[in-house]
């Protein structure tokens, strides 16, 4: 029972992330189209944590925490890039 529940809970979570990517396709504004990537990693996390209790291993973790960072990491570049419209400053007196 509780493997049904974990598989029908992938899919679930597979629908939300199809769903999403309308959201990142059409989405009216920027800001939309980012939170949309950045729930879609979350999504991705959440995947990957159930098939790792699916398939009784532990090597995913590693790979978990990595692509945590890293979609943290590109949603705070994202928003910056909104907000300055430039990933670097060039100007060094501010």
């Amino acid at each position: 029972m509780f493997r049904i529940l974990l598989i029908f809970s992938i899919l679930i979570l597979s629908l939300s992330i199809v769903f999403t990517m309308y959201r990142v396709i059409i989405g009216p504004s920027l800001p939309d189209r980012i939170i949309a990537m950045d729930c879609i990693g979350i999504n991705l996390l959440a995947i990957m944590a159930i098939l790792s209790i699916l398939l009784r291993t532990y090597a995913f973790f590693d790979v978990i925490l990595l692509f945590g960072i890293l979609s943290f990491i590109g949603t705070v570049a994202f928003s910056r890039f909104i907000e300055r419209r430039a990933l670097v400053d060039y100007d060094r007196n501010k």
